[in-house]
């Protein structure tokens, strides 16, 4: 694994606008066909999330195992108890497509996200993770990727191997 920061984070003002108006903080709006809009991790959504990180094609790029059910949800648990992880559900035409998380590990704060794989190639990843850097105003951030993935097409999650394309597309600087 590879630890790439993301020391900045320039975005241009009509995607800014956009988040805002989707209400990165809250709960946003119902979407339209189309949209990548951010809301808090509700417990309906793991379900959801489980099964997405039993792909063993994202499993594979992420270079990282799934868990069983039990694992999943006493992982999830901990997420949500706890107040100093930010923690987003990605939705794509109304349907949870995947998370989005901001946590501190080793003394570092690393973004990691998670997409469904009928989500890839969409520009879901791109945009979820753009709004969520509007949303996370700390800096500096770093993720995760495995050295495999370098170059992979944006898939899978950033923590655990994401896409560094889908951190270049929302301009930060690697």
């Amino acid at each position: 694994m590879e630890r790439m920061m993301l020391p900045s984070h320039r975005i241009d003002t009509s995607r800014q606008r956009r988040a805002e108006k989707n209400n990165v903080d809250g709960h946003a709006p119902s979407p339209s066909t189309g949209d990548v809009l951010l809301r808090d991790v509700a417990e309906d959504d793991l379900p959801v999330f489980f099964e997405h990180q039993r792909d063993p094609e994202a499993n594979r790029l992420a270079a990282f195992p799934s868990r069983d059910r039990d694992a999943f949800m006493a992982h999830w648990a901990k997420v949500l108890a706890d107040a100093g992880v930010t923690k987003k559900t990605i939705l794509f035409d109304g349907r949870v497509a995947g998370s989005v998380v901001r946590f501190e590990q080793d003394g570092k704060l690393e973004v990691g996200y998670w997409i469904g794989r009928e989500y890839w190639g969409k520009g879901v990843a791109t945009e979820a993770l753009s709004q969520f850097l509007i949303h996370v105003k700390e800096r500096p951030l770093y993720g995760v990727v495995a050295k495999h993935n370098i170059t992979s097409p944006p898939c899978g999650s950033w923590k655990n191997a994401a896409s560094p394309s889908s951190a270049r597309k929302t301009k930060n600087t690697l």
